[in-house]
């Protein structure tokens, strides 16, 4: 029975997810990597952490199933977006890779405004330090010997793709997150390239998500036990069109919400949906003749961690999170609760308001743990349904929306989210296998294990929350959105 492989380089660790010809899961491996944060706002990794990870995790699914690794016919590849991977002429890595969460590329955004009159319609986004078209400016000025020595840029799962083929080879979802690509043509943009004072030879080849980007090399072959084995290796995908693709998100209409630390709600479209101007992020998807539009929220069950951790709660949540549904029983309470504003580490959709505040308005001297906490799941519910507002502006309606992240074990917080967004969400069955997943179908596509309705399949649903009307939440969604002009009013000078 033919294996494939899905490998996702996270930021935080690297995991192998091993499938059958059936897409069940026969054994994973998850192995941490650090971060290095060597200045204020900086982020970076070793891509050498990231391919001895990458050849730990293997080795650890191959242990457990030397049987079933003897048969891989495909491996599939999904990872953190942005980040900047330079390499010189020999393939060797110049400097550490510098990551989508570092800060330091703020005035080298707006140079990048400055010298391309019309980069957010060439981008279809707008620049953020985290993307990686900025950092290569940084490194042109600031380190501009290893900028001279600079002969390839690469993606973080790219770069694995090249550890593991010898090829240099991106894909259009990840690709469209470097400001580097013409997204509704889905081809390099030299304008943008050349902005950057790089040119096209800098960047690798572009293939499809699902389609051959190459084979494993000798050298790699021989490291992950497969000698003389030539498999195929999928073009991937960045990690969230590689979640899409795990969770069947593959038609327009189709999308998640995705309850982490931050709040995703992810569309899928049949056609470029840009609105920079609010900060929706319009990239391709994973699979040929499609794209998606992503509004992010920066905190969401980080939110409700944050107010765990503040009212004494922090070792539990679940208590805690019982203890709101009572309260929510009281239609007073509900009305009177405070209106909270979760900005607490800035936003993103559709402010892009790094110096954003989180506030808590109406406070009453009634209010404890329950009020507090009631008012920060709405409160992301509120800034998720400004996201909504945007996609639905930019076109690229959700019609289905599974329902995933670590947030959706509430089914409170899950009814509160239909209610609000006034949207249908399903929550899968099963463990949430995420990108790996994602990978490991893409990995089947290109090796012609299936066609893409037969791979690409949605998973059984647990449950559906559906929308029983917005009315108790209209008046306090409007007393939300008058909050954040009044916040941005009343910041210091030093903000």
């Amino acid at each position: 029975m033919a294996t494939f492989l899905g490998l996702d380089i996270g930021t935080s660790s690297v995991k192998a997810l091993l499938l059958d010809d059936r897409q069940t899961a026969v054994v994973e491996a998850t192995v941490p990597v650090g971060i290095s944060r060597p200045h204020p706002l900086w982020s970076e990794q070793d891509p050498e952490e990231w391919w001895q990870a990458t050849l730990t995790a293997a080795a650890k699914v191959r242990d457990a199933a030397p049987r079933q690794w003897q048969d891989l016919a495909g491996i599939g590849l999904s990872g953190q977006m942005h980040g900047a991977t330079l390499l010189d002429g020999n393939g060797r890595v110049l400097r550490p890779a510098i990551i989508w969460n570092d800060g330091r590329c703020a005035a080298e955004c707006r140079e990048l405004h400055e010298k391309v009159p019309d980069f957010t319609r060439r981008a279809s986004n707008i620049a953020m330090p985290g993307f990686t078209a900025p950092k290569l400016l940084w490194v042109q000025k600031h380190e501009p010997e290893v900028f001279a020595a600079t002969r390839k840029v690469l993606l973080p799962k790219d770069y694995i793709r090249f550890r593991l083929t010898g090829g240099y080879v991106s894909e259009m979802s990840d690709a469209a997150g470097t400001l580097w690509l013409d997204v509704a043509a889905r081809r390099w943009d030299d304008v943008l390239i050349e902005a950057c004072g790089l040119t096209r030879a800098h960047m690798p080849d572009l293939v499809e998500g699902s389609d051959l980007s190459g084979h494993l090399c000798a050298e790699a072959a021989a490291l992950l036990g497969l000698s003389g084995r030539r498999v195929p290796v999928a073009g991937g995908g960045g990690d969230n069109a590689a979640s899409a693709v795990g969770i069947g998100a593959t038609r327009a209409g189709e999308g998640f919400l995705s309850l982490g630390t931050s709040g995703v709600l992810f569309a899928v479209t049949d056609r470029l949906t840009a609105l920079p101007e609010r900060t929706l992020h319009a990239f391709c998807h994973a699979l040929p003749g499609r794209w998606h539009g992503m509004a992010v929220t920066l905190a969401a069950a980080s939110a409700l961690t944050w107010v765990a951790n503040l009212v004494g709660r922090g070792g539990d949540i679940a208590g805690l999170l019982a203890d709101v549904e009572r309260f929510a029983t009281s239609e007073r309470n509900r009305i009177h609760a405070p209106i909270f504003l979760p900005y607490i580490t800035g936003e993103r959709t559709p402010h892009n308001d790094a110096d954003a505040t989180g506030l808590f308005a109406g406070l009453r001297a009634e209010h404890g743990p329950e009020a507090f906490t009631y008012a920060v799941l709405e409160g992301v519910a509120f800034g998720l349904a400004d996201d909504l507002d945007v996609l639905n502006e930019a076109g690229a309606r959700l019609e289905s929306c599974m329902l995933v992240g670590g947030g959706s074990r509430s089914r409170f917080w899950g009814q509160m989210l239909a209610d609000i967004l006034g949207l249908p969400l399903d929550l899968p069955a099963g463990a949430e296998a995420g990108a790996a997943l994602g990978a490991a179908r893409l990995g089947m596509l290109a090796a012609g294990a299936g066609s893409e309705a037969e791979v690409c399949r949605k998973p059984p649903i647990r449950e559906r929350f559906l929308p029983r009307g917005p009315d108790g939440y209209a008046e306090r969604l409007a007393r939300f959105r008058r909050l954040y002009p009044a916040e941005k009013a009343t910041r210091g000078a030093h903000a």
